[in-house]
């Protein structure tokens, strides 16, 4: 009976830091398209931002696509 107490604490602490941690792999993810985007308009000298605005985005999409993979629980 004890144990089945300490099993529902856990889970909801576990759960609160496996997603806490994967917001900060998500913001580090984006910050480092964000940054290498920057660095390549610099590199190719363009006035406008396009490997920052095509690197940034494509970061967002590829967090979020392994974020929904992760909470519905399709593993591969």
């Amino acid at each position: 009976m004890e144990k089945e107490k300490s099993t529902e604490k856990q889970k909801p602490l576990n759960d609160y830091l496996r997603y806490s941690g994967f917001g900060i792999q998500m913001m580090v993810t984006i910050g480092l398209a964000a940054w290498g985007g920057v660095k390549l308009d610099g590199y190719f000298g363009l006035k406008v931002p396009v490997f920052l605005i095509v690197l940034t985005l494509s970061a967002i999409g590829g967090s979020l696509f392994i974020f929904i993979r992760q909470v519905t629980g399709k593993q591969s």
